[in-house]
Parts: C-alpha cells; sequence; structure tokens
C-alpha cells in the first residue's frame, strides 16, 4: 500500500489542500490503488501548498506541490507513487533551502507525522523531557530553563526561568498554567501551526511548567478564529487522559495534571496576560494594574504562569537535550531559536525557524525572496500591528532584542510583513490609530480618547490640511500614550505611527527636517 501525505493546517485548507486530498483518494479507488492518506501540519513553505508527498520506502519521501484538484490525475499518469517525474516535482522536500537552511527545533516534527498520533510523538522523542523533569525535580528544571536562556516569545521577552521560580515560590493551595494562544498579531501564524501540527508537544510543555511551579490544571486560552486548532487541541487531550498521560498520578509519580482549552471571544486585548485573565473568569476582558503581578496573584487571585504557545513548546526540547545545547543557539541575550512569520509582499512567505543573530535582511531576502511585486522594498513591519516599520536601509540589523531595541525595533511575536514602495505609510499610521481605537478595552484614557484623537490628526494631515502645529500635537499625543498608557496597546500604537513619520516623512507631506524638530518623543 502507498503512503501519501497531505497537510491538513489552516492556511494549506485555505488553498484547497482538502479538495486535493479527496482527489487523491478518489483518483487511486478508480484506478484501484490501495493507498493511505496522512493528514500533517504544514512545514510552512506556504507558497508550495498543497504539498503532496509519497512515501518510497526506508523513509525517503518525494513532494510535489503546489498541487491543484486538476493536476491530481496527472500526477497519477506520471507514475508519482513512485516517485517519478512531473512538472510538480520538488524531491526531497528536506533538501529545499527553505527548509535546510533552517534549525528546526519547536517545528522539528511538523509537516512529518500525523499529529494526532501518540505512538509516532512518542517515538520521535515526546515525553522525554517531561520523564527528566519528574525524575530531576521542581528546583533543577526551573534551574535549566533559567539557564537555557528561554525568552518569553509572545512579545514581553521575560526571562521563562524567572517567571517560573516565582510562581513556585508562591505560596497557595492552588496554582494555575495557562497557554496564552491568542495569536493576534497581523502576519503570525506559528502557535496555530504548532497547535494544528504538533498539539502533543505543547501539551508537554505545559506539562512540565505545571510540574515546575506545582499547578495541577492549565488552560489554553486560544482565539475563536482557531476553528481547527481548537478540534485538534480537544481531540490530542482525549487522547492523552485515555493513555493516562493526562489526570492523576502521571507516570506513576504523585504529578497529576489536567487541562483544558477556552475559547476567546475575538478581542486583541485579550492577548495581554491580565485581559486575558478577566476573560477567562468570565469577565470582559480589561488590563489590570500591575502589582501583583500574575506569577504571584493571577486566576481567580492564585499563582499563575502565564506563557505562550511557542514558549511551553521549546521547554521539552530544552529538558531532553539539555539547556547549554538550547543556550549554544543565538546570539548575546537572545538565546535559542525563533519562528520568524514572513509575509506581505513576498515571493517566499513563510515559517522560518532559525537561532537568533541571523539579519533582516537575510530573513527578507534569503528566505523571502524579495517582493512579490517585483517593485522595490519600501518597508517592513516587524513585531505585529503595533511594530515599526523599518526602511530597507536597516535590515542589516540583526534578529536580537536588544540590538533591535536600539533602533526603536521589537521582535515581538516574530511576525514580519513586508510592503513595497506603492505603500503610503500614513495611511499605515492611520490603521494603527484606527486598530487602537477599536481594539481598546478602554479602561485607561491615553488609549481610549488617545487613539482617536491620533485618527482626527492624521486624517488632517493626510488631506494636507496638517500645518506643524499638527505634526507637534501628534507628538505630544504619542508621547502621552507611550508613558501613560496602562498596557502595551495604547503604549506601542506609537511605534507605528513614529517610525512612519520618522523614515517616511514624505508621505505625510512633511520634510525631513520638520519632522526631526518635533522627534524628541519618539
Amino acid at each position: 500500500m502507498h503512503t501519501v501525505y497531505i497537510s491538513r493546517d489552516y492556511s494549506s485548507l485555505a488553498v484547497g489542500s482538502d479538495d486535493v486530498a479527496k482527489a487523491v483518494e478518489k483518483e487511486a479507488s478508480s484506478r484501484n490503488i490501495p493507498l493511505k492518506i496522512i493528514r500533517t501540519g504544514s512545514y510552512g513553505l506556504y507558497w508550495l501548498e498543497p504539498v503532496v508527498e509519497v512515501e518510497l520506502g526506508g523513509n525517503k519521501r518525494v513532494a510535489y506541490g503546489p498541487v491543484e484538484v486538476e493536476q491530481v490525475q496527472s500526477l497519477f499518469d506520471s507514475g508519482f507513487l513512485e516517485g517519478l517525474d512531473h512538472p510538480l516535482y520538488l524531491g526531497n522536500i528536506q533538501e529545499h533551502p527553505y527548509l535546510k537552511n533552517q534549525k528546526r527545533l519547536v517545528f522539528e516534527r511538523i509537516g512529518r507525522n500525523d499529529p494526532l498520533s501518540l505512538d509516532s510523538y512518542v517515538e520521535c522523542g515526546g515525553f522525554i523531557g517531561l520523564r527528566k523533569a519528574i525524575e530531576w525535580g521542581q528546583s533543577k528544571v526551573i534551574d535549566e530553563v533559567y539557564k537555557s536562556g528561554l525568552r518569553g516569545r509572545g512579545g514581553a521577552a521575560f526571562p521563562t526561568g524567572i517567571k517560573w521560580k516565582t510562581t513556585w515560590q508562591a505560596t497557595s493551595s492552588q496554582k494555575f498554567i495557562v497557554c496564552n494562544a491568542d495569536e493576534g498579531d497581523s502576519g503570525t501564524f506559528s502557535d496555530r501551526m504548532v497547535m494544528e501540527g504538533d498539539p502533543f508537544l505543547l501539551i508537554e510543555g505545559m506539562m512540565i511548567a505545571g510540574f515546575a511551579v506545582g499547578a495541577d490544571k492549565g488552560y489554553i486560552y486560544l482565539r475563536s478564529e482557531y476553528p481547527l486548532a481548537y478540534e485538534i487541541l480537544n481531540e490530542a487531550i482525549f487522547i492523552c487522559k485515555s493513555a493516562g498521560l493526562l489526570g492523576k498520578r502521571i507516570f506513576g509519580s504523585s504529578f497529576s495534571f489536567d487541562i483544558e482549552v477556552f475559547l476567546g471571544a475575538g478581542a486583541y486585548v485579550c492577548g495581554e496576560e491580565t485581559a486575558l485573565l478577566d476573560s477567562l473568569e468570565g469577565k470582559r476582558g480589561m488590563v489590570r494594574p500591575r502589582p501583583p503581578l500574575p506569577a504571584v496573584k493571577g486566576l481567580w487571585g492564585k499563582p499563575t504562569v502565564i506563557n505562550n504557545v511557542i514558549t511551553l513548546s521549546s521547554v521539552p526540547w530544552i529538558l531532553s537535550h539539555g539547556a547549554e545545547a538550547y543556550a549554544s543557539l543565538g546570539v548575546n541575550r537572545s538565546k535559542g531559536t525563533l519562528p520568524v512569520q514572513l509575509s506581505g509582499n513576498l515571493q517566499y512567505p513563510g515559517l522560518v525557524e532559525i537561532p537568533f543573530g541571523i539579519s533582516l535582511r537575510e530573513l527578507i531576502y534569503g528566505f523571502g525572496g524579495g517582493t512579490r511585486s517585483g517593485r522595490p522594498l519600501k518597508a517592513i513591519q516587524i513585531g505585529g500591528p503595533l511594530g515599526p516599520y523599518l526602511p530597507d536601509s536597516l535590515l542589516d540589523i540583526p534578529l536580537d532584542y536588544e540590538e533591535l531595541s536600539k533602533i526603536k525595533g521589537i521582535v515581538g511575536h516574530g511576525g514580519i510583513v513586508a510592503f513595497d514602495d506603492s505603500v503610503n505609510l500614513a495611511h499605515m499610521a492611520h490603521y494603527a490609530m484606527e486598530f487602537c481605537a477599536e481594539e481598546s478595552c478602554g479602561k485607561c484614557t491615553p488609549c481610549r480618547i488617545g487613539s482617536t484623537r491620533g485618527m482626527e490628526l492624521i486624517e488632517k494631515i493626510i488631506m494636507g490640511k496638517g500645518s506643524r502645529r499638527e505634526l507637534e500635537l501628534l507628538f505630544d499625543l504619542c508621547d502621552t500614550m507611550l508613558n501613560a498608557s496602562l498596557c502595551g496597546l495604547g503604549g506601542m500604537t506609537p511605534f507605528p505611527v513614529l517610525s512612519a513619520l520618522r523614515y517616511f516623512p514624505e508621505d505625510f507631506g512633511y520634510s525631513k527636517a520638520e519632522v526631526l524638530a518635533f522627534a524628541t518623543a519618539g
């Protein structure tokens, strides 16, 4: 019997992978060819989706893509089940430069196996990290995570080991692990890919965190726009419970842990950890003042570790291979790998997991292939809808938290969106203010009112009615939002506005000299 692998993540479904799978099954049936189709996660080479891989024996696979339904018959005619040539022939996809030049730790299994095969996950090293954690004890696990240099991959970049230690040391009869899977930044999809392509990895990461800090309950706060991830996560949790890997006395130890998936209501601000907690408690998601920190007083007032999907999914590899192996990757205080998500006007959009230290230029041109339109690149936005716009002249900067901060840049969740020279950055700056006004929880005045006033000022400037006075007011407004907002939503909204003004003043109708005169706020 022939075995065929076809991706089933949400992005590949959007370009027809389900229809291709049905067409392959139908064509095989009509030719009386015994065929087994395994639906996998995506490798993240999205310009090649839907990808169809054929197993040839000895773990050798040959890939074809992007496959459309109309091409399925010709694939069979050409003998693709034997790995023969065809215009869509890609060869061994693991040797494709886009994959070969990466260093995949979190994504090492995704695309290769059935995401819901527990046997496959265990065969590929699954639950080794959890077994080691239970053997080592809490203190050593936390120390190992700290020594790895792992920082939060959701945007804040806070050292994971310190957060875990704070919750471990907090005195309480009940503690929680909360996975922030409210992946709301534009151009980000790595969390979704993990949940759809390797859900047991996230489950294991949450279990290790639970063991380390003394929590017996975990929640995955999932954005409502991810229905496939919701389905797969719940199925994976059920499989783990049935196998005795979730529940009481895991691996015969005293450790007990359970996980529940909670669907969010679609509010961007609930990606902020305290607003997320309010939502999880059944309230309207609004930002809480800090202190107290959630690590000490979080969900229902109990000590709570809140990490995002990629952070938690990095932990099993760290425990399996050692903190030193992880810390040897990356540069300076930016350790390990980051799944960078490339999108926008690029030839080759997709997922690139790479150690910190690579230049933004290599990501945009080496992996992304430059603009799809063929026009010159004007800017990239890194760090989500509230990240700054960086011109081509700054792309030689390395992917490094501290180095990017020197040019007022952020890593965020690792999403990079590219724009060619047809984009107007004044319009994009207006969008940032509009986005903030739409998504603000309304709790603090700088965010709630400032974003609306910012929209009005930029609209006046775009219409050519803005004077130096409006420019001065816009800088003053951004300064207030930066320094007085309660959370990062209002506090970061000025980033795209100020960067657009700084690097592209002509889009606003101003000269560089006029902007520099008021740029002290930025």
